[in-house]
């Protein structure tokens, strides 16, 4: 039975919430939401109360994950499973509810470390449209596909994979890169609707809890929009506009305020029926700046073996 439906928010912590205003609105285009919280603000896209809850506690790091599930007896299902295997879980309080805009929810952790949080009936705002932060010529891509897709540091690739396979998510690993001391890496990605992925691990050493989170435009208008701002602000770009072979989402990665990286994307395809991998992307996403987990160049590979189909 498949479980979760959706990444349905995430929180995190921050050390300056007025950077983090300006990146949101003035750069990506999400709405800023103050409900007149000493600790916190919140990031809205579409319909929902918010996508990313910006706790103010100097952080700078991923703070939870929150996946959703159907309805109650769904969560009532996945407990039970999580019962069967062993696996510990907080039920949550009325309260502790509330404060996530949740009907009801359960706490529990990853193997590495990543406070997962399962909820079902988030609060949705249909009486108020969602109002973006910058001019935008479309939306931003959600709805049943949830917030985007996230990549996590779960050191135990192995029991990263059946923790989220255990809360019903699908998938396997999509790459074999070769690093330049001839390891391959083998990172998971999985799934759990319609977005070709939703979460992915195992990608080496990582200093924070998350290395990016990817949010995908509607209009490939918006994601240009979105380049031209990071370039004049001077933004961080650590890997520059091209596409991934597994997605084939059109997209670069911006660092934000608080030192990881945020991917912008759009026109990602649906996830494959069966299982497959790719050793490079298609095209582009050229190393620019350092620092981000990022800094291996995949494209070298395909790049020779398109060069040598020109000459």
């Amino acid at each position: 039975m498949s479980f979760v439906t959706e990444l349905g928010y995430i929180g995190l912590g921050v050390s300056d919430l007025d950077a983090w205003r300006k990146f949101a609105t003035d750069v990506v285009g999400m709405e800023w939401v103050d409900e007149n919280e000493e600790d916190r603000c919140y990031l809205r896209l579409d319909d929902w109360h918010h996508r990313v809850v910006l706790h103010a506690n100097g952080a700078d790091d991923l703070a939870y994950v929150g996946w959703r599930v159907a309805d109650e007896p769904s969560l009532e299902l996945l407990k039970k499973k999580l019962d069967e295997n062993s696996i510990q879980y907080h039920a949550c309080s009325k309260e502790e509810a509330d404060e996530r805009y949740v009907m009801g929810m359960i706490k529990l952790t990853s193997p590495g470390g990543i406070e997962t949080e399962i909820f079902w009936g988030p609060q949705i705002e249909g009486h108020k449209p969602f109002h973006p932060g910058r001019r935008m010529f479309g939306k931003f891509r959600s709805g049943n596909l949830g917030l985007g897709h996230i990549a996590l540091r779960e050191n135990d690739g192995r029991g990263a994979y059946e923790f989220y396979r255990l809360l019903g998510l699908k998938g396997n690993t999509q790459y074999k890169l070769r690093l330049p001391n001839d390891m391959v890496v083998r990172p998971f990605f999985m799934h759990c609707n319609q977005r070709q992925h939703t979460v992915q691990f195992d990608l080496g050493p990582m200093e924070k809890r998350v290395n990016h989170l990817a949010i995908e435009y509607m209009d490939i208008k918006d994601l240009g929009l979105a380049r031209d701002i990071v370039r004049t602000k001077k933004l961080d770009v650590p890997l520059d506009l091209g596409m991934h072979s597994n997605d084939q989402a059109l997209s670069f990665y911006v660092g934000n305020p608080s030192g990881w990286v945020w991917e912008l994307a759009w026109n990602s395809r649906q996830p494959p029926n069966q299982d497959e991998y790719y050793t490079w992307d298609i095209f582009g996403h050229e190393v620019g700046s350092k620092g981000y987990g990022l800094d291996l160049d995949t494209t070298n590979a395909g790049r020779h073996i398109r060069e040598q189909d020109c000459k």
